[in-house]
Order: structure tokens, then sequence, then C-alpha cells
């Protein structure tokens, strides 16, 4: 189970025909961020009605990316290709519309194939070994990543211990593969990132990491829900980036409403995006509007063009 951050590093440093074989983000522990730069990818959660309703499909993504959008990076949900995962033809079709608009395939968060958390071995077992078809998918589309949740026990200690285990044994596999495993906070003990990064230290392997999301923090929700209903109890939002932001291999600025000045009115992107800055991070941050006041197109626009205005601010 145990990889070691020198292990990694000497690993990173091995080079064939002057290609790293380092992870993307290798950059960031040499580099630094001297100057506040990153690429903005587009969610494709933002625009979930319509790929959900079938006004769009899967392989439109890449070109609606950059040409509605002039967003050149795009995250993928594997619930809008679930039966896809291993057929290399609709993959090729999918990597080369990306290759022809110039659009990078960042990754695929990933939903709905088990609990990896799970109290049961067997359950867990289960899950692990269902990621795997993504972990190969993502590295077929030339993604970084894949995003998973962390759900399962409902009790700490347990969670912890199978958490360890499953996000353990899964990111065995992406180191494999050089394919990050990356967890977000995305309800319950996933939300607390101070459990969570326990975890990351414990499995000890630089292919697993965190996607820190600017608005997922709730912990607990009313009559035990995990969706939907009201949360009762909530992890510090900027404290959990803050906390999270040393393992994030990238970044989902969530967002659900704008001011007439363009600020987000529920989150303070200034003061998430200088955590950000702090923590030395270069990578990839995508823009994931959630909100129902504007409609998907504006939303994504008005997120954006904040990212863009604070990132020219910080630099």
């Amino acid at each position: 189970m145990k990889n070691t951050r020198r292990d990694f590093i000497k690993k990173a440093l091995i080079a064939t025909g002057g290609v790293s074989l380092a992870p993307r983000w290798i950059s960031k522990l040499a580099q630094g961020n001297a100057d506040f730069d990153f690429q903005i990818s587009l969610a494709q959660w933002s625009l979930n009605q319509h790929f959900f309703s079938g006004k769009l499909d899967n392989l439109d993504f890449p070109a609606t990316a950059k040409n509605q959008f002039d967003i050149e990076a795009v995250e993928y949900v594997n619930q809008f290709f679930p039966d896809k995962a291993e057929d290399t033809r609709y993959l090729s079709e999918l990597k080369k519309r990306a290759d022809d608009q110039g659009v990078s395939n960042v990754l695929i968060m990933v939903d709905n194939e088990g609990p990896l958390a799970a109290p049961e071995q067997s359950e867990r077992m289960q899950a692990v070994e269902n990621h795997y078809k993504w972990v190969d998918a993502a590295k077929f589309l030339g993604c970084h990543s894949i995003r998973v949740n962390l759900f399962g026990a409902r009790e700490e200690e347990t969670w912890t211990s199978a958490a360890i285990d499953g996000l353990g044994r899964l990111a065995e596999y992406g180191m494999d593969n050089e394919i990050g495993v990356i967890v977000e906070n995305h309800g319950g003990f996933s939300s607390n990132a101070a459990m969570l990064v326990h975890v990351l230290e414990q499995i000890d392997n630089e292919w697993a990491g965190t996607l820190p999301d600017f608005g997922n923090f709730c912990i607990e929700r009313e009559d035990g829900e995990m969706w939907g209903s009201p949360c009762v109890k909530e992890y510090d939002i900027y404290q959990g980036v803050r906390e999270m932001m040393p393992w994030a291999k990238g970044v989902s600025a969530k967002s659900f409403d704008f001011d007439d000045d363009g600020n987000e009115t529920t989150i303070d992107f200034r003061k998430m995006l200088s955590i950000v800055k702090d923590s030395g991070f270069t990578g990839t941050i995508g823009v994931e509007y959630e909100g129902s006041n504007l409609p998907p197109e504006e939303g994504i626009q008005a997120t954006k063009l904040l990212l863009e205005k604070i990132r020219s601010e910080l630099s």
C-alpha cells in the first residue's frame, strides 16, 4: 500500500525520450506558483439538464465547450455515457472530436459504481473493480484522473478504515496506469476535510488525491438523507479547501448565484482563489455552475468571467 513521496519524486524524474513519467501535477511540487496561472475547464455537470433531456449529446461536449464558451478543457461525467467505458469505438470518436476542437480531456467524474468505503469487504472490492474500467477509459481519452466519491460506512472509525482500503486499492490500479484517483468532497464524511486528508496520509500514494469543490461541504442532512434535504452540519468551506489543497489534482469552482457586479453571492471566490494560489496550485480549475436563477449557459459564462477577473487580480 505504501508509496512514499521520495519514491514518487524519484520516479517522476525518470524520463524516456524527454517525456516525464510523472503525473501532470508534479510541476507544482518543484515550481510553486509565483504567477497565479491556471487553465479553466468546463465541468459537464454544469449542463446536466441538457444532457439528461437529450438536448445535448455527450459526443458534442468538447465542441460545446470550445465554440459556445471558449473553454479548451473538459471534465466528463460518466452518467452521460455510462455504458461506454469499454467501448473503444465510442471513446475513439469522443477523443477525435476533442482533438479536432483543440480541447483537452481533463478527467472523468465517476458516479454510481458502488461505495468505495463500504463496511463490507466484498461490496467494497466490487466497487473498486467497478471503477477499473473508468481508469482505463480516462487513460484512453488522455485524461489525468478520474474523480471518485468516497461513500460507504456511516460510522467514523469504520468509514476511515474502509476508505483507506478501498481508495488505496483503487489508487494502486491508478498508479499502474498513470491515472490519478481523486476524491471530491461530496457529502458525508468525504466532506470532512480533516478525515479525508487523514485517509490520504495513510494511503500515502501520490496517485491518490483530492478535487476540492468550493461548495460541497455538507457532512450531515436532515433525516440522514444524502441529498436534497436541508444541511444540519457543514464543514467550514474555506478551511476545507485549505486542508485539501496540498493533495489537489484539480479544483471545482462551484457557483450558484451572482450579484449585479458579477460576484458569487454564496461563496467568496476571491478568498477561495487566494487559498488556491497560496497552495502553489497550477493545474485546472473547473467551472461547475449549479444555480437555478440563471440559465446554465449564463451561469457558466458568469463563473468563467469571475475566475478570469480574479486570476488577473491575483497575478
